[in-house]
């Protein structure tokens, strides 16, 4: 992510960074920074900004622009409610116009009084569950959400959402390929055993693989390790004198 000044962009520009985010080279913590910097720089009335995941009841902030919204989620975590972890939770948004006159987060309003935050906004970030994930924008004005900043929100929680499962997909597709890998050296290491089986026992490819797995069923080791200790056995430089014989017989 750029160090440019997003309150200077069009939201579309702004917008475009964060889908431009290329994932091998981002954490999902860098990310939702990004996020929560956009909010924070791009939205009227927003002082700071966080982003909050909740995942088998357990709330953490994974990125914030200040420590006042890292001090008013934490608040929100300690006592197990507040508007960030209703909107993470239920999916659906939450605005505060004036924490003091609210009567739905009473805990949360003290800290508000705390930390100078007089109205907020939490905006909920689609994701698989079991986790919820959550915008929040804090600001030291009353009623600085309109409904004009509102959707720019909702809009910044798009994005947000979609980075996030374009991260998922790429990190599961990273195993996939790194699967595969493992699996086609496995087969490599096997074949080059069964080789040099076929050259010691003259015997059929087959014979030499069933060879292999009786030793592996036997000394209840991988296949693949029974196949790169063989190979190891057989090296010119190795130290027993009738090479692989004695792993075999």
């Amino acid at each position: 992510m750029s160090d440019e000044d997003f309150s200077a962009l069009p939201p579309h520009e702004a917008f475009d960074e964060l889908a431009r985010i290329v994932l091998s080279e981002h954490s999902i913590e860098s990310v939702m920074t990004a996020v929560a910097e956009i909010g924070k720089r791009l939205l009227p009335g927003v002082d700071e900004a966080s982003v909050t995941f909740v995942r088998n009841s357990k709330a953490q902030t994974v990125a914030s622009t200040g420590q006042l919204a890292l001090g008013m989620d934490e608040r929100q975590y300690q006592e197990h409610h507040g508007p960030c972890l209703s909107a993470a939770r239920t999916g659906e948004l939450v605005r505060v116009d004036d924490a003091q006159s609210d009567t739905r987060f009473p805990a949360y309003a003290e800290g508000a009084r705390q930390h100078g935050v007089v109205s907020s906004l939490s905006v909920p970030v689609k994701l698989p569950e079991p986790v919820g994930a959550a915008i929040n924008l804090y600001s030291r004005r009353p009623s600085a959400f309109d409904p004009e900043v509102v959707e720019l929100a909702r809009t910044l929680a798009g994005y947000a959402g979609v980075a996030l499962a374009n991260m998922h997909l790429f990190e599961a597709q990273a195993n996939v390929a790194e699967n595969l890998r493992t699996a086609l050296e496995s087969r490599a290491v096997i074949e080059q055993a069964k080789g040099a089986l076929m050259a010691q026992r003259r015997c059929s490819a087959d014979e030499a693989f069933d060879l292999l797995v009786k030793l592996s069923q036997d000394t209840n080791r991988k296949l693949r390790d029974v196949a790169a200790a063989l190979l190891e056995s057989v090296r010119p430089d190795a130290d027993d004198g009738s090479p692989g014989t004695s792993a075999t017989q």
